[in-house]
């Protein structure tokens, strides 16, 4: 059951050009949404858009790097500017480091790079749409984490995440553990905000190995941003349920 909307509903996806990104950006503009299609890359945003519009979505694009404060500020002005407020906030956007990435070796830049993408920058876009989303009668935020990031999967016997992780692993842990204390916070208000797990999706990040699509792996996100009022918050979710933390 979806959510329902007086007018248009609003939404933004981080790191949309391509992947799981733009696979979750045209499932919400089948939905007949507005979709803002947040990028860096100047031409793979307006390629983005273009796709998406000949396919019938109502889409725009965002000029967006996450880990830039003065471009998510910018983006924020312009959502603004367009609709006055943000009713879905998807934190799509994120950095691999590359495997194996053995803790006692790992470059200590990659897991700094990795941190600013994957956790500081959720936090700072964030952060940033909050006003716009309490302009929202039914807010909604979603963010992109995985199943490497669960502790209680990670020390399950025979459980196989692809091997050790010094760095994107624990990126998706701390990012569970700020959307918890997010939901926490936002407790008494009607924000309702959740992780997804795409499952293993065959994109750059991994180099195209995974065994599901991007369009695949879009589907939980897209679930979760059409929640209806009375649906869960801080909460883990793969296509199959919910996911210990």
């Amino acid at each position: 059951m979806l959510a329902v909307m007086s007018e248009k509903t609003i939404a933004l996806v981080t790191g949309a050009n391509k992947g799981i990104g733009y696979e979750i950006a045209a499932g919400l503009g089948a939905l007949g949404w507005s979709v803002g299609v947040g990028a860096r890359d100047e031409q793979r945003r307006k390629d983005a858009v273009a796709k998406l519009r000949a396919a019938g979505a109502d889409a725009f694009g965002v000029p967006l790097d996450v880990t830039d404060d003065a471009s998510v500020t910018a983006a924020a002005q312009l959502i603004e500017e367009r609709a006055g407020r943000l009713d879905v906030l998807v934190n799509n956007a994120g950095v691999a480091g590359g495997w194996p990435e053995d803790p006692t070796t790992v470059d200590l830049e990659t897991v700094r790079r990795l941190v600013e993408t994957n956790v500081i920058g959720v936090i700072r876009v964030t952060n940033a749409m909050l006003p716009l989303l309490r302009h929202s009668a039914h807010p909604r935020i979603v963010n992109q984490s995985s199943h490497v990031g669960s502790l209680a999967l990670q020390t399950t016997p025979g459980v196989d995440l692809g091997g050790i992780s010094g760095a994107y692993a624990p990126t998706k842990t701390y990012l569970n553990a700020v959307t918890i204390q997010y939901a926490k916070e936002l407790s008494d208000t009607n924000i309702l905000i959740n992780n997804a797990c795409p499952g293993y999706v065959a994109t750059d990040l991994n180099g195209f190995s995974g065994t599901q699509t991007p369009e695949q792996g879009a589907v939980i996100a897209i679930r979760l941003a059409a929640l209806p009022d009375d649906g869960p918050t801080g909460q883990l979710f793969d296509d199959n349920g919910v996911v210990p933390w």
